[in-house]
C-alpha cells in the first residue's frame, strides 16, 4: 500500500494511503482460495468449486473483509515503522466516496501521536517524608472517644425528666382499635431516646417523662410497614416508665478493653497507638505523593496531545461545576466551558499521567490479579446486597476495570520512584501533619 504524509504539526499526524485495485483483487482471491477447500456448491464436490465461480458467488461478501484487513495491516505496519503510538483511535475514512469495484481505494488517516517521554534521573529527586508518632495525649484522647462511644447509662436523680439521648426503661402494651396485637408488648425494655429504633414519633413523646409515670403514646404505623395487618394503622402504646438514665462514658478498664478484643487496658492503648500511627502514615504518604508529583512535574517538559488535554480540561470543568451545583444530578445543563485554570491543571494531569505510565512500563510495574480482586471487593461494599451484580458488571466492562486498575498502578509507580529517590525522614507533630494536609487540600 502506498502511504503519503499529509500532516505533521507537533503531535498531529495525517496520511493518505492508496490500496491499488490490483492489490485488493489479489487479497480477495487469497481469501477465496483459503476458503475453497471447505466450500460446497450444487454440482461440485466439496473443495472443487472453481475460483471464478466462488468469486462470482461470494466476491462481494469477501470484498469488505479484504479491504478492512488491508487497511488494518497497513496501519499496523505504519506504526511499527514509525515507532509511534496514537493517543486515541486513529480517524480513518475513505477519501473517494464514489468508489466502485475496480478503482483504487484511497484512505485518509489522522491521529495524534503519543510524545516521546524524556528520561528522568530518579536518584536526583530530593524528597522529605513526614513521620509522626502517636503521643500519650493523642492516645488518651482516642481512648476517651472510645469510652464515650461505648457509653453506659446511670440512673438520673429521682424526679428528673427524661431528655433526648437518655435511656428510659419501660413496660409497654400496644393496641390497635383497643385490642393488644402480637409483638406489641414488652417488659423492662431499654430504649434510648433519639435512637430512631422505634416507630417514628414514639420516642419523641417520651421526652420529659419521669420514673413511675404512665404515658399513652399514639403513633401511626408507616404505610410500608413490614407487618401488613398493622401497616398504616393508628396504635396506642400504654407505657410505664420504670427508670430514667443519663448517658455516661464507659469506664476505662480491662473489661472495656476486652470488648474491643484487647487483653487489658495496656494492650488496648497499644492497639490505639498502632492505629493512630497507621492513620498518620497514610496522611504522610498522601503528602509525599504530592511532593513526588510536583518534583516530577518540574523535571520534565514535552509536547502533549491536544485532544487529551482538551478532554481532560472538559472533565475537570464538568466535575467542578457539579461540585458547585450539587442539586443537579444529571447532565441536562448548559455546556461547561473550561477556563485557562482548568486547562493548566489538565496539562499537568496529562503530562504526569503519561510520565507515570512510561516509568511504570519501563520498570515493568504490574497490577496483580489479587490486587484487582481486592479493589473490586472494596468497591462492591458500596452496593450492599448487589455485590454479585457489581462483580458481573466489572467483568463485562473493560472501562470500569481500567478505572479500578489505574490508581493501583499509579501508587505502585509512586512507590518505585520513592524507592530510587533521595528521601529524608522528618519527625513532625500531629498538628504539623494536619496543617500540611490542610495546605495540600487548599491547593487542589
Amino acid at each position: 500500500m502506498q502511504v503519503t504524509e499529509t500532516l505533521n504539526e507537533g503531535l498531529k499526524r495525517g496520511y493518505k494511503m492508496i490500496l491499488s485495485a490490483q492489490a485488493l483483487d489479489d487479497k480477495v482471491n487469497e481469501k477465496l482460495k483459503e476458503a475453497q477447500p471447505d466450500v460446497e456448491l450444487k454440482g461440485f464436490r466439496k473443495g472443487k468449486v472453481p475460483l471464478p465461480l466462488l468469486k462470482k458467488q461470494f466476491g462481494q461478501r469477501v470484498l469488505g473483509e479484504a479491504m478492512q484487513e488491508s487497511v488494518d495491516d497497513a496501519m499496523k505496519a505504519h506504526f511499527e515503522e514509525k515507532g509511534e503510538r496514537p493517543a486515541f483511535e486513529p480517524d480513518v475514512k475513505m477519501a473517494n466516496q464514489e468508489w466502485k469495484e475496480g478503482d483504487d481505494v484511497e484512505i485518509e488517516m489522522t491521529y495524534e501521536a503519543l510524545p516521546d517521554i524524556p528520561e528522568v534521573e530518579l536518584g536526583s529527586l530530593k524528597l522529605e517524608r513526614m513521620v509522626t508518632k502517636a503521643d500519650e495525649a493523642s492516645v488518651d484522647e482516642a481512648l476517651q472517644n472510645l469510652a464515650e462511644s461505648a457509653q453506659d447509662f446511670k440512673d438520673r436523680k429521682k424526679g428528673s425528666k427524661a431528655k433526648d439521648g437518655d435511656q428510659v426503661v419501660i413496660d409497654f402494651v400496644g393496641k390497635v382499635d383497643g385490642e393488644a396485637f402480637e409483638g406489641g408488648t414488652a417488659e423492662d425494655y431499654p430504649l434510648t431516646l433519639g435512637s430512631g429504633s422505634f416507630i417514628p414519633g414514639f420516642e419523641e413523646q417520651l421526652v420529659g417523662v419521669k420514673v413511675d409515670e404512665e404515658k399513652a403514646v399514639t403513633v401511626n404505623f408507616p404505610e410500608e410497614y413490614q407487618a401488613a395487618h398493622l401497616a398504616g394503622k393508628e396504635a396506642v402504646f400504654d407505657c410505664t416508665v420504670k427508670a430514667v438514665k443519663e448517658p455516661v462514658a464507659a469506664e476505662l478498664n480491662d473489661e472495656l478493653s476486652q470488648k474491643y478484643g484487647a487483653e487489658d487496658l495496656d494492650a488496648l492503648k497499644e492497639q490505639i497507638r498502632e492505629r493512630l500511627e497507621q492513620e498518620y502514615a497514610g496522611a504522610a504518604r498522601a503528602i509525599l505523593k504530592r511532593h513526588v508529583l510536583d518534583a516530577l512535574d518540574e523535571k520534565v517538559s514535552f509536547d502533549l496531545p491536544p485532544t487529551m488535554v482538551e478532554t481532560e480540561a472538559k472533565q475537570i470543568a464538568h466535575q467542578i461545576w457539579h461540585d458547585e451545583n450539587p442539586d443537579v444530578q444529571g447532565h441536562d445543563h448548559p455546556e461547561v466551558e473550561p477556563t485557562e485554570e482548568h486547562t493548566k491543571l489538565a496539562e499537568r494531569r496529562v503530562r504526569l499521567g503519561l510520565l507515570l505510565a512510561d516509568l511504570g512500563q519501563k520498570a515493568e510495574v504490574e497490577v496483580t490479579d489479587a490486587e484487582m480482586t481486592q479493589a473490586v471487593m472494596n468497591q462492591a461494599r458500596q452496593y450492599p446486597g448487589q455485590e454479585r451484580e457489581f462483580f458481573e458488571f466489572v467483568q463485562k466492562n473493560p472501562q470500569m476495570r481500567q478505572q479500578l486498575r489505574a490508581p493501583i498502578f499509579e501508587d505502585k509507580v509512586i512507590d518505585y520512584v520513592v524507592e530510587l529517590a533521595d528521601v529524608t525522614d522528618k519527625e513532625v507533630s500531629k498538628d504539623e501533619l494536619e496543617k500540611a494536609i490542610e495546605a495540600m487540600n487548599d491547593e487542589e
